[in-house]
């Protein structure tokens, strides 16, 4: 394949951002109006480019598939979001292939480490278990092996590359600057090089200790950070010309993140497709390719060693994820990461122990431990069911506690490695969402272990963590974000049949007695049956079943209600077990209080117009949460202004609390919304008749108007000041009202 070829390969991925005990996303407020970064940056990045506009002087003439036309990779864990979530986007990207190979008789798709993690800081069970549960995942997507495989961050060593070539990954893709030497294939007269002198447009071959050897391909690091970071997005045709003038015989490719193209340059998906467009079309001598492709041309001639523990986005090699070594995000002088070592440290510390105990258990219930550790991907990816995989992998009896015990320790590995997602370290501290990620995962992987008759793993972890420091004082140490931040995210049998009860509640789907109302989330579900409802005292039985695990719990329940859907007291008993709990709304965490009020606002603001419903607004209010931290908008916001007029008018004429957000929401919204005039007016009617009619409640018009001043607003005081005025000749005169009505009587 002689010429000059041109391949863009985009590194889709966010970090994981299930919880890990119902293993859905829950709001974060950083990302409002989104409900969480994945559906944000979708929209604002991974979405346009499957339908990325082509733009003429009259309009729209083209929609292109980016996907089609470069290389791509789609981590596991956002890929099942997807699925999920964006179905018309996955079908695209799974199209986009399915097209790539009968263009160039290779696809575009590689796969992706499976959670994220810095290979070379991973045992070598983990990385075993990552290439395998990642190929699984892209076999189960794609219907054929990937040629290809990213490392997280492009984080390499040899082993890591003996991991990808133990399991038939043919090729990956690095930086410039980790090659350290070269030789051409029958000799091994090496030859030092640098990213300067390394030439990016050729293929080599590594050849491993294990006799098995891979092909890596270098990207263009100029040209990438030129992507990333130096606006060559802003327009097509000089993102084109520096492509082509770069070019020559050979390939020349660029590696970029996913969300450059949108999320981070607005309308850059469009830029993208441009290039695309004049590659396709061969102009300036230039093809498009992929990977696969070239290589089944143009195998390597020549062999490279790369540089050990090196990465593409931290100078020190991998050191970005484990101690403070000055690469960071930058922004905030005086802040540290000593608290990476910490935390690196901890989690290396529990995962060594409960590998240990994994194989020590797993023993008396798999045929082979390790064997069914590295093939369980195959059942997170719906490849086999677990039925299958259980005449498989197991040795005991299915069903028995041997068998719960099985499910237990393969459940515990997965949330385990989760914890080693590498954006926990990649940032500036240790509260941001990432590393918060990583500890929620490991708390639960922590909660699995002691049910299968390992303890004090959270004593060991917290000793360890006690060392790390967030830069901001108001959050402490590693074991201050332990309790205030994590542990309430942890659920039990009684803050789950609380979710369900209040869900059910607030969608308007409470099962009436005899009925059952079901809530399932991925992770878990259960299902509600009323025994009696005595008004605010509701009682019934409850059963859960955790996904992946083969136990049923069955409780009986009762809910002590408050006026607000989303509070009150759940008190729950186990109907075998002896298990008793109460649990109070409010201990929930922000994200799951906010789920809850997400399901109640849908569901008023789809039928704000049913009568029936008006009641139900006076809960806004109390059920508008304080924003998260680095949250400036409410999550849905949308949705909250459709309700602007409702709650406005509960805020004045009820004694509901309210928390500082809501206030400033409404008064913001306020300033423009459709609704103020109408309101102004019927607020107007209601304040004059109640001057008029009902002397007693004059205090409360006081009241309604200060709050009215609070929110900044502005009644139509002309009318009431008439009607007051009239009262006021009768002798009846009120100090407060008056002033607030502008007399001075």
């Amino acid at each position: 394949m002689s010429g000059k070829f041109l391949c863009v390969h985009g590194h889709f991925y966010q970090p994981p951002r299930e919880d890990p005990w119902l293993d859905m996303i829950f709001p974060e407020g950083s990302a409002a109006p989104f409900r969480h970064w994945n559906e944000r940056i979708c929209s604002e990045s991974y979405g346009p480019l499957a339908w990325a506009r082509r733009m003429g002087d009259k309009g729209i003439f083209d929609i292109i598939n980016c996907y089609e036309w470069m290389s791509f990779n789609v981590g596991p864990t956002l890929f099942r979001w997807i699925e999920r979530a964006e179905p018309e986007l996955y079908a695209k990207i799974i199209e986009a292939d399915a097209k790539s190979i009968e263009r160039w008789g290779h696809g575009n798709a590689i796969a992706q480490i499976y959670h994220h993690v810095i290979m070379p800081l991973a045992s070598d069970l983990d990385k075993e278990t990552e290439v395998a549960w990642a190929i699984a995942d892209f076999e189960s997507r794609f219907n054929r092996k990937p040629e290809g495989m990213w490392l997280s961050e492009t984080a390499c060593n040899t082993a890591s590359l003996e991991a990808l070539a133990a399991q038939g990954v043919v090729y990956t893709l690095l930086a410039p600057r980790q090659a350290e030497a070269l030789a051409e294939l029958n000799s091994n007269d090496w030859h030092q090089v640098d990213e300067g002198s390394l030439n990016i447009k050729e293929p080599y071959l590594v050849e491993l200790p294990s006799g098995k050897t891979i092909s890596v391909f270098f990207y263009d690091g100029g040209l990438s950070q030129a992507v990333a970071f130096e606006g060559l997005l802003k327009n097509g045709e000089d993102f084109w010309n520096k492509l082509s003038g770069a070019s020559g015989e050979g390939l020349l490719s660029i590696g970029t993140d996913g969300e450059t193209y949108g999320h981070h340059f607005e309308f850059g998906e469009m830029a993208l497709a441009y290039v695309l467009s004049q590659g396709a079309t061969g102009r300036d001598d230039l093809n498009l390719t992929n990977y696969g492709a070239y290589l089944a041309q143009n195998p390597p001639t020549r062999k490279v060693k790369i540089r050990e523990n090196s990465s593409w986005s931290c100078y020190h090699g991998v050191e970005r994820w484990r101690s403070d070594c000055g690469c960071c995000t930058g922004g905030h002088d005086g802040w540290n990461q000593q608290w990476r070592k910490p935390l690196r440290d901890g989690l290396n510390e529990i995962k060594t122990l409960m590998d240990k105990h994994f194989f020590a258990v797993g023993k008396n219930v798999f045929n082979d431990s390790r064997e069914a550790l590295v093939e369980y991907g195959a059942v997170l990816s719906g490849s086999i069911n677990q039925a299958d995989f259980f005449k498989l992998y197991f040795k005991c009896k299915e069903g028995s506690l041997q068998a719960d015990l099985g499910w237990k320790l393969l459940s515990m590995q997965k949330w385990a490695l989760s914890s080693f997602a590498s954006c926990g370290w990649f940032f500036d501290d240790l509260a941001r969402l990432e590393p918060l990620n990583d500890m929620s995962f490991v708390l639960r992987a922590m909660e699995i272990a002691e049910s299968t008759g390992l303890i004090g793993l959270e004593e060991k972890f917290l000793q360890i963590m006690a060392e790390a420091k967030s830069n901001e004082e108001r959050y402490g140490s590693g074991v201050d974000l332990w309790n205030s931040k994590i542990k309430p995210q942890k659920d039990t049998s009684g803050s789950l049949i609380a979710q369900g009860l209040i869900r059910l509640s607030a969608e308007g789907a409470f099962p009436v007695p005899g009925e059952e109302g079901r809530v399932d989330w991925p992770g878990a579900s259960v299902s509600i049956t009323l025994e009696s409802n005595l008004g605010s005292r509701l009682k019934g039985e409850a059963a859960i079943r955790w996904s992946l695990e083969s136990a049923v719990n069955t409780y009986k329940w009762e809910w002590t209600k408050e006026p607000s859907v989303i509070s009150g007291e759940v008190q729950i008993k186990g109907i075998k077990n002896g298990y008793s709990e109460v649990f109070k709304l409010d201990q929930l965490s922000w994200k799951k209080r906010q789920s809850l009020s997400m399901a109640w606002v849908k569901r008023v603001s789809d039928n704000s117009w049913d009568r029936k419903l008006l009641p139900v607004i006076e809960y806004g209010p109390d059920i508008f949460l304080g924003y998260e931290d680095y949250q400036s908008t409410q999550i849905w916001v949308q949705k909250w202004k459709e309700l602007w007029s409702p709650l406005v008018w509960t805020y004045l004429f009820t004694d509901v609390l309210a928390c500082d957000d809501f206030m400033a929401f409404i008064k913001e919204t306020g300033r423009d919304h459709p609704d103020s005039a109408a309101l102004t007016e019927r607020m107007s009617i209601t304040l004059c008749d109640m001057l008029h009619n009902q002397v007693f409640m004059w205090d409360k018009v006081v009241e309604v108007l200060r709050k009215a001043k609070t929110i900044e607003f502005s009644l139509n005081i002309w009318k009431l000041q008439n009607c007051y005025w009239d009262k006021a000749q009768n002798g009846t005169v009120s100090a407060e009202l008056s002033e607030l009505l502008g007399f001075d009587l």
